[in-house]
């Protein structure tokens, strides 16, 4: 019987130390549900709104449009380079882009692991830049790609000479990876704040 007391207020005592600690939720992007369609809605910064802006206008050009109406290319995108002094975030800038073009439906994506196997073959690093025509079209000859979107990220002041303003300039091309042609290029211009986490 004593045993059994002991059990009982022992497992009772762990029970009171697992209350006690603290659990911690993940914040999830808010869903609405439409007509049976649940609508995911991310929060969006500055930045990510920026680049759907350039993603729909690269894909509403008439080029674009004519590429992707009969068939759904393949599509490598290179990793945006930045080209201003500050720390930016290229890989979740690059991420947002190749998101907001998957979730377009548009394009088909060159596996990652495959773009890695092919880089170490060339031996070239993640920052050597695909711009050279020749260079970028055996690359997409070995991935598989007939389209790679690359560009970079610049910055530059802006203002009355008094209080100047940082601002952001993001390019991007569309190049054909069998010609070399550039089938679109698009620039956006974005001011730096507080609330910009790019």
């Amino acid at each position: 019987m004593n045993k059994g007391v002991f059990f009982v207020t022992g497992f009772s005592l762990i029970l009171a130390g697992c209350a006690k600690t603290p659990v911690y939720y993940e914040e999830l992007p808010i869903q609405r549900e439409t007509d049976k369609v649940i609508e995911v809605t991310p929060r969006e910064n500055k930045a990510q709104t920026q680049i759907n802006a350039m993603i729909n206008n690269m894909l509403s050009s008439k080029t674009v449009e004519g590429i992707t109406q009969k068939s759904v290319p393949i599509l490598f995108v290179e990793g945006i380079k930045n080209k201003s002094p500050e720390h930016l975030d290229t890989d979740a800038i690059t991420e947002a882009i190749t998101s907001a073009l998957l979730a377009s439906g548009k394009f088909n994506f060159v596996d990652k692991a495959r773009v890695e196997e092919v880089r170490a073959q060339l031996d070239f690093n993640n920052d050597q830049a695909l711009v050279n025509p020749g260079t970028a079209i055996q690359f997409g000859k070995m991935v598989g790609a007939q389209y790679m979107l690359y560009g970079n990220i610049s910055s530059f002041d802006k203002g009355d000479g008094v209080e100047e303003d940082l601002y952001y300039l993001l390019s991007m091309r569309l190049m054909e990876l069998e010609t070399g042609l550039i089938e679109w290029t698009g620039v956006s211009e974005m001011k730096k704040t507080n609330q910009n986490d790019m």
